[in-house]
């Protein structure tokens, strides 16, 4: 439940803590103190829709804080762990208002999305009025209410299960369609295309490999021929080291001779005829390592080729050739076995179908027998709220061919305001103040479910008096039993039954300016009788009300 409302600098509210107890709150004000304003406020704290025009005039900006204490089960609890957030202990609404327009929002001093903030805030507070009864506007709000009048909720969950399998099933069968006639239209396109791929026989890597060994090979046809001549001057005919051995011999025999004179020479020689021969072998060596079968040359080519081509064919990179023929052959194996796997899969969604077809008969059948009982729960809280000559009916209308995760039912609220009047949907025929009574009769039935754990009623009483006003607040009392309610009231019947009377006013602004700020007050028991009185005589409070004030306050006490 609300336990706490703290708003900052918002319209006419300039600093205001509010403590909340369980059970009927009221909320009571002279028209314009400011009574809207505070319901404002909670809806700002709760997701609503955010206005510069709230801060108040002057500063830059306000702020609204409203802290709840619900069960550990909760799903708001649940919602926030979903999202990644802390959910221990109370749960701490807060958000900021810029005179700009901008907004701040937080759950638990951690920032959240307006919009995250919103769908928890709707779990926990349930704003209702003349014009915004949620519950009545909303036909698929219609069915959850029914549900949970009926106790239909976990049902509901399984059909919802079942609804998810049936539809998943049938996007797998209709993709294998899919895949399996695309793979129709081109089986012939396929088959020439795998068979020219496996001749092709692509390997990973491979265009790296043929191009770094073609590089080396024509690097090779390059060099060759000045190493063939480099061979061919030292091996040839015209090599020097015949002559240089013949010249090596003749002075080997000269230096007999001249003993000191051409030895040097003779070993400087010998060590160029070693050179050359170890260049000689060298040479070899070389010429042996250039050497290449130009057909080798030519082969590699013409792979290179042929793979290059292959990827201009298909728009692919050579590299991705080798998965392309993986890709096609299963393409064809889908094409050759897809008749079958359809004819599976075709099963497997008619199976689900059938499944969900019937847990969600038998739901609707659960929900025409529990429409007729809401309608007469219902019913039964007309009467004393001055609508003893309408009826209130509940339309459920199944649906096999407009299935969804909740079933095939619409459930539609519908009315009749007056014997002889056409019945029709509830938020055409009903009036303002007979469709907050509706409403009002429609809670009273649920008691706590199908509701969240605040209920706030915003002057659901206007236009009515005396022995509808009295069971106006009869209803909201036992309401308070089940769930805390907070009212907006001008009923002085509605006021004494509650078990906290909150009074708003006007006053001066704190700041000792000429502004005005909007103070909202607990009442004591004796200030609280002439509140009373003053909402049964009007400014001039009389004996005679405050004596009707007191009998109120002591009926219900």
């Amino acid at each position: 439940m609300l336990i706490q409302l703290s708003i900052r600098d918002i319209v006419l509210i300039e600093r205001l803590d509010l403590g909340f107890e369980s059970g009927l709150s009221v909320l009571t004000g002279e028209t314009g103190a400011g009574k809207s304003i505070l319901l404002d406020s909670l809806s700002l704290a709760l997701g609503g829709r955010g206005d510069g025009g709230l801060v108040r005039h002057g500063l830059d900006k306000g702020q609204v804080t409203a802290v709840f204490d619900i069960a550990a089960n909760h799903p708001a609890r649940l919602l926030l762990r979903e999202n990644g957030l802390d959910d221990e202990g109370d749960l701490i609404f807060r958000r900021v208002q810029s005179a700009d327009g901008r907004t701040k929002a937080s759950i638990n001093d951690q920032p959240v999305s307006v919009q995250l903030m919103r769908q928890t805030g709707q779990m926990l507070v349930e704003i209702h009025g003349q014009h915004d009864d949620r519950a009545l506007v909303d036909i698929n709000a219609h069915r959850t209410l029914l549900d949970a009048f009926a106790g239909l909720t976990e049902m509901v969950g399984e059909v919802s299960v079942l609804y998810r399998t049936w539809r998943e099933a049938e996007r797998a069968l209709n993709t294998h369609r899919a895949r399996v006639e695309a793979a129709a239209r081109e089986a012939d396109y396929l088959r020439a295309s795998v068979e020219e791929l496996r001749a092709l026989s692509p390997r990973d890597g491979e265009e790296d490999e043929l191009a770094e060994h073609r590089a080396r090979m024509q690097k090779s046809e390059r060099i060759a021929g000045d190493i063939a001549e480099a061979s061919e001057f030292l091996n040839g005919n015209g090599s020097p080291v015949p002559l240089i051995a013949s010249l090596v011999r003749r002075l080997e025999r000269k230096s007999h001779e001249a003993p000191g004179l051409l030895e040097e020479t003779v070993q400087l020689l010998d060590s160029a005829l070693d050179n050359l021969s170890n260049a000689q072998m060298e040479v070899e060596a070389a010429l042996r390592r250039t050497e290449f079968d130009p057909r080798e040359l030519e082969r590699v080519e013409e792979r290179l080729f042929a793979l290059r081509a292959a990827s201009r064919k298909y728009s692919v990179a050579v590299a991705d050739l080798p998965a392309l023929a993986e890709k096609m052959v299963a393409d064809l194996a889908d094409l050759d076995a897809g008749e079958e796997r359809l004819g599976q899969l075709e099963k497997t969604a008619e199976a689900a179908h059938a499944a969900f077809d019937r847990a969600a008969r038998s739901l609707s059948a659960e929900r025409h027998k529990a429409a007729t009982g809401l309608a007469d729960a219902v019913m039964a809280e007309l009467p004393a709220l001055k609508l003893e000559r309408a009826r209130f009916m509940v339309n459920v209308t199944a649906d096999p061919d407009n299935a969804a995760a909740e079933g095939i039912d619409t459930v539609e609220f519908h009315v009749q305001t007056n014997p002889g009047t056409r019945p029709g949907p509830i938020m055409k025929v009903a009036s303002g103040g007979e469709l907050s009574r509706f409403l009002l009769a429609l809670k009273v039935a649920l008691a706590d479910r199908g509701s969240a754990p605040t209920l706030v009623f915003d002057e659901i009483d206007t236009g009515v008096g005396g022995a509808v006003a009295d069971a106006i607040g009869q209803r909201l009392k036992r309401l308070s039993d089940k769930v805390q309610v907070l009212s907006v009231t001008h009923a002085p019947q509605v006021a004494a039954r509650a078990a906290t009377h909150l009074l708003i006013s006007k006053g001066p602004a704190s700041d000792g300016s000429d502004k005005i700020a909007t103070r909202v007050a607990t009442m004591s028991p004796d200030h609280r009788a002439e509140e009373i009185a003053r909402m049964l005589s009007g400014a001039s409070v009389t004996d005679e009300a405050r004596a009707a004030a007191a009998r109120l306050l002591a009926g219900n006490g």
